[in-house]
């Protein structure tokens, strides 16, 4: 049970993490994006999406610098530790 938590929580940082290089990645190849890596990013949005929404809605602007990732991530870490301690 400890071991697909954790393979749980681990495919969630990935995505997240995917999802902020790609959003870096994208802007940089001026258009000439390849379809897939497109598509890649897209799906990667529909999954992250449901746990960045609420948190950027909270979070102040910064500009256009988004901490939302970091605060996800930082959420997701203490959501898994308390499990974690739980199941122990």
């Amino acid at each position: 049970m400890i071991d697909l938590i954790n393979l749980i929580f681990t495919l969630i940082y990935l995505a997240i993490l995917g999802r902020i290089i790609l959003s870096f990645v994208i802007p940089l190849m001026s258009g000439r994006a390849h379809p897939v890596l497109i598509k890649v990013y897209d799906a990667l949005v529909q999954i992250t999406e449901p746990i960045l929404g609420p948190i950027r809605r909270v979070l102040p602007t910064f500009g256009m610098l988004d901490f939302s990732p970091l605060v996800a991530i930082i959420l997701l870490q203490i959501i898994q530790w308390v499990l974690m301690q739980a199941l122990a």
